[in-house]
């Protein structure tokens, strides 16, 4: 039966993929483009072979190992200080890219003849050529923002035979000065159309027109006619709420459309007493769009959408729904331990939920568009977005890099900004500035519901620079009462787009170079930084500006500031690379939630140090706090908002705890004790019930714990991993940023206490267990349920 309406399905399974260059010719023989005889393949060599072979049995050779997308290469590798042989730089992590090939073999029926094939790819890394039956049909460059093939007259449909694809990713060169991975590590998809369909990213939906009676949403549809005749059809869309289904609006329209042409329908359509979007109340609605020839359907999409209104006020920072809403964000790259940049949604959903925990309201993707998923997933869970060009670039190219990421990405209630740049250096140019405009101008034209910002070093103003866009981000430069230029210039609109750069590691309170590790106290930051506190306080004196995004959320691979090798992540985050809280991550939920709380740092084992003053920390959103030394009171002392406070303390063996009072009653506690020695290890997955698909993941996290189960705070206890059932381990780690242990071994050392194993379902229902031996302790196990 001929296939109507839309299909897209995934074609993340069985591919094959090489490590390593293959020459394969641009230019071949007349006639040799595809369908080739055994015999011919034979005669030309290997690359036919690889190009355009059509038997099963050849996919498996020697060289070729079996992937599943997404995939990273770059974790499979060993970290190497030496260019020479194929490392990146430190500001990439050290490890190597180089190139790869992955190629699958496919079938598609013979009911698909006459219909409009295409792939579509979410992302890959760096320059990519792709072939599909020997033909070359394309090459992208620009690893950041998704496209599609049209491969419908390539195809061998039904009884022609098997067809083959071949991708060659080439991340030699780079685009980012942090780690970007390698490989085709966001999702594939093989998607069927009618010839007369909507168009990619072809709908635009916003809300006009918002009060609590009622919301006008106009939505414009964009068709496309491949065929050759002209196409009269109708359009139906109907809105939903995406939680239980209940239609709240529907419009019909009839039109037309000439052969190989297009045509954009636009609608309005009115929703009474709307539910508002915004990150404590993520509430979403859909449209689904059918499209009907002759009363029978041939196409439908489906587009997720909120309701919201956004400004920015030169006095009052930004406003969400009307409200005064500063913004609380973390810049973030995209990668995590274990698995680099190819990060499963549950993966990507369990970052996001952290940073919620945090107290975080919004997300910046720094340098570049994020996946289409992690979009999905701020709609769901609440949290703004500054969505991130790569760069500045008014080429065709660069051009196309920018349209392809508003038109992807606009309908996202979550986005609120288009950050067009950060820190190009023809910033404060005049020739700076025209490509800045041009660049304003088309995203003004796709989309003229959100503003545009450059992330700037300095708030540039020569050259007209600030000028071309509507908001100002300032990198740094945005501390203090004037910031850089607020009396010169009062209308000007301005956020902090990069903020703090506080480098710390978890469980570490002493710089220590030989290592790569800052203290937790901060005693070693940049030039360019400061601690978060001081860059929040700011934004609370002068709410003119509307808010921060903090220099990391969680720590990444590369820019190991501020060492080198072997240090070989970054020491930014207020997480580590597992999303495991540092004492920063603390300061920051102070800072940004309600919920009373009380931090301590250092941790109390310091045997050596018997009598000695240690320098204590308290990180508290209480009014006060009052300090208990084995059940002595140190004293209580009020504390100034926004701001953490320090005791010098003559360490002795025991417990230290703080409590906090809000309105003289106690309100929370924190304490730290002395524990014992490495005991046992404990297993906490994140979820102990996951889905059967093979796709989702949970998050174990490991601790070294003492008798009476007490985190050690020192332990680096060599843990072995063992796993059976419906599941596999697909990566480990531990957050030491000058760890070189392999993220795809079965087993990983404990640093400070804690290691990470995450575990992916597998096809088939059941259970996976997790089994972590360590010499000398307790092992442990753990059950994920997989249904």
């Amino acid at each position: 039966m001929t296939l109507i309406a839309r299909s897209r399905e995934s074609f993340d399974e069985n591919w094959f993929f090489h490590k390593g260059d293959i020459h394969i010719p641009y230019a071949v023989k007349g006639g040799m483009t595809g369908g080739l005889t055994d015999c011919a393949k034979r005669e030309e060599g290997e690359w036919l072979d690889i190009a355009y072979v059509d038997k099963e049995a050849q996919q498996a050779q020697e060289g070729w190992d079996a992937v599943r997308l997404p995939h990273d290469w770059c974790p499979d590798g060993s970290f190497i200080n030496d260019p020479t042989m194929g490392s990146r730089a430190g500001s990439h992590g050290y490890l190597h890219a180089g190139v790869g090939f992955y190629r699958k073999l496919f079938t598609i029926p013979a009911d698909q003849l006459g219909r409009k094939i295409s792939l579509c790819f979410d992302g890959v890394t760096g320059r990519s050529t792709l072939w599909v039956n020997g033909h070359l049909i394309g090459e992208r460059f620009g690893g950041y923002t998704s496209f599609a093939y049209d491969i419908t007259d390539v195809l061998r449909y039904g009884s022609e035979g098997d067809n083959i694809v071949l991708v060659k990713v080439d991340a030699t060169d780079y685009e980012g000065w942090w780690y970007e991975g390698s490989g085709i590590y966001r999702h594939v998809w093989l998607q069927s159309t009618d010839s007369l369909h909507i168009a990619q990213w072809g709908t635009f939906i916003t809300a006009i027109e918002v009060s609590e009676s009622h919301a006008a949403v106009k939505i414009e549809t964009k068709m496309m006619n491949e065929s050759a005749s002209n196409r009269a059809f109708d359009l139906i869309t109907i809105v939903r709420e995406r939680a239980g289904g209940r239609k709240v609006a529907e419009q019909a329209d009839r039109s037309s459309v000439d052969g190989l042409d297009e045509t954009t329908v636009g609608q309005k359509l009115t929703i009474i007493e709307p539910e508002l979007w915004s990150p404590e109340h993520p509430y979403l609605y859909e449209a689904v769009t059918e499209l009907y020839e002759n009363g029978v359907l041939i196409d439908q999409f489906d587009t997720s959408f909120g309701i919201s209104t956004i400004q920015f006020d030169v006095d009052r920072g930004f406003l969400l729904n009307g409200n005064v809403y500063p913004i609380k964000g973390t810049c973030n790259h995209q990668d995590f331990a274990g698995v680099g940049v190819a990060m499963p949604r549950a993966l990507i959903a369990y970052k996001l939920s952290l940073l919620k925990e945090m107290g975080c309201n919004a997300y910046r993707s720094a340098h570049h568009p994020p996946s289409p998923e992690l979009l999905e997933l701020c709609d769901e869970l609440g949290l703004l977005v500054m969505d991130e060009n790569r760069k500045l670039d008014s080429s065709s190219r660069g051009m196309d890099e920018l349209k392809s990421m508003i038109l992807r990405d606009r309908n996202h209630p979550s986005v609120i900004l288009w950050s067009l740049e950060n820190e190009e250096v023809l910033e404060g140019t005049v020739m700076g500035a025209r490509i800045l405009k041009s660049m304003t101008e088309l995203a003004h034209k796709l989309d003229p519901t959100r503003p545009t910002m450059a992330a700037m070093n300095h708030g540039w103003s020569s050259g007209g620079y600030a000028d071309a866009v509507d908001i100002v981000g300032y990198n740094y430069g945005h501390r203090g009462a004037d910031v850089d230029g607020r009396r010169k210039y009062p209308n000007r609109l301005i956020i902090g787009s990069e903020s703090s750069s506080y480098t710390t590691t978890r469980g570490i309170y002493a710089d220590d170079p030989n290592k790569g590790y800052c203290s937790s106290h901060g005693t070693n930051i940049p030039s360019w930084g400061c601690s978060p506190e001081k860059s929040w306080s700011d934004v609370m004196e002068h709410p003119y500006l509307t808010g921060i995004f903090v220099w990391t959320g969680f720590d990444y691979r590369g820019e190991p500031t501020p060492y080198e090798w072997p240090c070989i992540s970054s020491h930014f985050g207020m997480m580590d690379t597992c999303g495991f809280p540092k004492d920063v991550y603390y300061l920051m939920k102070a800072l940004w939630t309600e919920e009373p709380l009380v931090h301590l740092l250092p941790h109390w084992n310091w045997p050596e140090l018997i009598g000695q003053t240690i320098r204590v920390t308290a990180y508290t959103n209480c009014d006060s706090i009052e300090l208990f030394l084995n059940g002595r009171s140190l004293g209580e002392r009020i504390v100034k908002p926004h701001r953490s406070m320090d005791f010098d303390i003559a360490y002795e063996p025991g417990e230290l705890k703080a409590v906090g009072k809000i309105g003289g009653v106690i309100a929370a506690e924190g304490k730290r004790v002395t524990t014992g020695k490495p005991h046992a290890i404990r297993l906490e997955p994140n979820r102990t019930v996951i889905q059967a698909d093979g796709l989702d993941v949970a998050a174990v996290r490991v601790s070294i714990v003492d008798e009476k189960g007490n985190v050690v705070p020192y332990a680096d206890s060599h843990v072995d991993f063992y796993v059976e059932g419906s599941g596999a381990l697909i990566g480990v780690g531990n957050g030491n940023p000058s760890s070189h242990e392999s993220d795809k071994a079965s087993s990983r050392r404990a640093f400070n206490g804690l290691a990470l194993a995450l575990l992916q379902a597998g096809a088939n229902a059941g259970s996976i267990t997790l089994k972590a031996v360590s010499a000398g302790l307790q092992s442990a196990d753990a059950i994920i349920e997989v249904g």
